[in-house]
């Protein structure tokens, strides 16, 4: 999946040792664009980060995968990124909603005479 948001948090980076060696993750937090925004919390595991743009107000296209896991009876959703990048090459906004040539062209069912029925 891939998302485009604007970069409003970088959360602390978190260390550990797993049975597999050492990890490193580093979640952070996008907004996303429209008349209602949502925030969405990332992870990008391992030296994936680039902290180059990881700054806040940057937008982003982040392609990630989802993963959710059960543990206790809970379950629990990832966003795991898998490519994070600067979205058109710069920072100016780019519009993530649907554009003119998106809306296709109205089909007019009405019109004509009333008695073409089709059967």
């Amino acid at each position: 999946m891939e998302l485009t948001a604007k970069l409003i948090q970088v959360l602390p980076p978190q260390t550990g040792m797993g049975k597999n060696g050492e990890w490193k993750r580093q979640n952070i937090i996008l907004e996303t664009d429209g008349m209602y925004p949502k925030k969405v919390c990332v992870t990008i595991w391992g030296n994936k980060a680039d902290e180059s743009i990881l700054k806040e107000g940057n937008l982003l296209n982040v392609s990630f995968d989802v993963e959710s896991r059960e543990y206790n009876s809970n379950w629990y959703t990832d966003l795991r990124a898998w490519k994070v990048e600067l979205a058109g090459g710069n920072n100016v906004p780019a519009s993530t909603g649907f554009s003119a040539a998106d809306d296709p062209t109205p089909v007019d069912f009405g019109g004509g005479n009333e008695d073409d029925l089709p059967f």
